[in-house]
């Protein structure tokens, strides 16, 4: 199966051809990430000096959960103000760059994660969390832990998609992860529920170090009684939910495990849609060869009766 990539492969290539010494030229380039990220790429000022802005639907909602210090803490240099009809923008001096590749190439790989920092924000807010929440567990034994410790903090919702969310909720001992997603088409439903049915045989057979991952269509525990959840059509809406271990929240895999989970959606629909293609392209294959036989068939000979003139029959072969 293919593994998407964190970063936007095009701001990534155009900085590489920006950063290697060409000559400067004028850009005017509006980029599309997934979940509906746009970016527009401009040198409104001067060929050297390159501005990315970012659009991100749920921004205000992430800002909450920390996002603006997250933005800070990777391109703090780099910030200015939003450029009008965007939520965050930073430029970049084609005349001011580090000296050394190694730090250019850093540059180039921290501006192409523009959309993934900012997404990193409720989850970062949440590992911390549950650093929090284990090492006040620890002060007490299961039968005189203070009620509702258990249960965990609050749950972070991103509407990151029209119809579609996430929800974190951090626990002493776990993170769980739940995406809500919605599916147009009866096939989506059941390619989803295979799919997600070979992680959990995946886990099963070899790879027990990997997350939980549980598939249901009405709302998991975590969420009953949290406002302005789907309401689609009856089986329309899936929620696929990620329980998190304390071996994933270690801090030299926070990283790493952030950016794989946040791509999840879009992994999980791509595969639907090219499983369907896959099929559909088998079907088309195996009907041509089946029309390559017909075409090929050629009838049995008949044999007909016919009569002499005294009236005696015999058979011919046509």
């Amino acid at each position: 199966m293919l593994l998407l990539d964190y970063q936007n492969v095009l701001i990534e290539s155009l900085l590489k051809d920006r950063f290697s010494g060409a000559a400067p030229t004028s850009i005017d380039q509006i980029v599309s990430d997934f979940d509906g990220v746009t970016y527009h790429i401009s040198t409104p000022t001067t060929k050297t000096k390159i501005l990315i802005s970012l659009s991100i639907k749920c921004f205000g909602e992430l800002v909450n959960y920390g996002a603006q210090a997250i933005l800070e803490r990777e391109y703090g240099p780099f910030i200015v103000q939003p450029e009008s009809g965007y939520d965050f923008s930073i430029e970049v001096d084609l005349e001011t760059l580090p000296a050394e590749q190694e730090a250019k190439d850093d540059l180039i790989r921290r501006i192409s994660l523009l959309r993934r920092n900012a997404m990193a924000a409720p989850f970062e807010q949440a590992f911390d969390e549950y650093a929090a929440l284990k090492e006040e567990a620890s002060k007490y034994t299961s039968e005189s832990a203070p009620a509702g410790m258990k249960e965990g903090g609050a749950v972070k919702t991103v509407h990151y998609r029209d119809e579609e969310a996430i929800y974190i909720k951090a626990s002493p001992d776990r993170v769980t992860v739940i995406f809500s997603t919605i599916f147009r088409e009866e096939t989506d439903r059941i390619f989803g529920k295979v799919f997600l049915q070979e992680f959990v045989d995946a886990r099963r057979r070899a790879i027990q170090n990997a997350p939980q991952v549980l598939f249901r269509n009405d709302p998991p525990l975590e969420l009953q009684g949290l406002p302005g959840l789907p309401t689609a059509g009856a089986g329309e809406v899936g929620y696929i939910t990620f329980v998190l271990f304390p071996r994933h929240l270690a801090a030299a895999r926070r990283e790493d495990v952030i950016s794989h989970i946040e791509t999840f959606r879009d992994y999980f629909h791509y595969h639907i849609k090219a499983a369907k293609a896959y099929i559909n392209t088998r079907m088309r294959r195996r009907t041509a060869d089946f029309l390559q036989v017909l075409r090929r068939a050629r009838p049995e000979a008949e044999e007909k009766e016919r009569k002499t003139a005294s009236g005696r029959t015999f058979r011919v072969q046509a």
